[in-house]
């Protein structure tokens, strides 16, 4: 993706966080058909590789999961927080009026080849890893084994696992770091003032540094 500098963002362990934070991935690639994407849970592993290792399952009637085993990399989108930014919010459309509409989001982009799993201890694991990761903060979580044995099992023989190491990653945080300190203030304030999801990425446009030539 277009990553300019004062948007990049390299550390691991923040694009990691993204990810476990927004575990529904778009998981792109190129088949015999062509371009596809499919909107797919993931569990991210962060320690079989040195980059990480993302984890997630599909239904045995999908050909998403055939057609992976064909080709040598895959791409899976994370999203986090965004906001439509109008101009309006900057004092400098005030003093100059040379400003226009943008668009705030955070992203991380990772790229690796697919691994197809098929035996069943794996597919439960992940299952599992996938269960607690949503349930934990339930007040009642529920856990695999709560379902009857012969049904789990049975739903097991349904699903095919998928295994993709990571090979790149990239993270990209857009939060008005290109704009003055004035202008940063008054976007805060206008995506507070929203409410609701737009609240996280006025914290985001608070917490994350100017482009340093542009401080005042």
């Amino acid at each position: 993706m277009y990553l300019p500098a004062h948007f990049r963002e390299d550390r691991l362990d923040i694009q990691h966080d993204l990810i476990r934070t927004n575990p529904l991935g778009l998981l792109v690639s190129s088949g015999a058909g062509g371009l596809d994407a499919n909107p797919i849970p993931f569990v991210l592993d962060g320690g079989l590789t040195a980059l990480g290792t993302l984890k997630c399952h599909v239904a045995r009637a999908n050909p998403l999961w055939s057609e992976l085993a064909t080709v040598g990399e895959c791409l899976v989108v994370f999203q986090g927080p965004s906001a439509y930014v109008t101009p309006s919010w900057y004092p400098s459309k005030r003093e100059t009026g040379r400003v226009v509409p943008t668009w705030n989001y955070v992203a991380v982009h990772v790229w690796g080849r697919p691994q197809i799993r098929e035996d069943a201890a794996w597919i439960r694991g992940q299952l599992e890893a996938l269960t607690r990761q949503q349930e934990r903060d339930l007040p009642e979580p529920w856990q695999v084994g709560d379902a009857p044995e012969a049904f789990v099992e049975a739903q097991l023989r349904g699903i095919v696992g998928i295994e993709i190491p990571i090979g790149r990653i990239q993270g990209k945080w857009k939060a008005s770091q290109n704009r003055t300190t004035p202008d940063r203030a008054g976007v805060a304030a206008g995506l507070r003032a929203q409410g609701g999801g737009a609240r996280e990425m006025a914290e985001l446009v608070s917490t994350r540094g100017e482009t340093p030539e542009l401080k005042n």
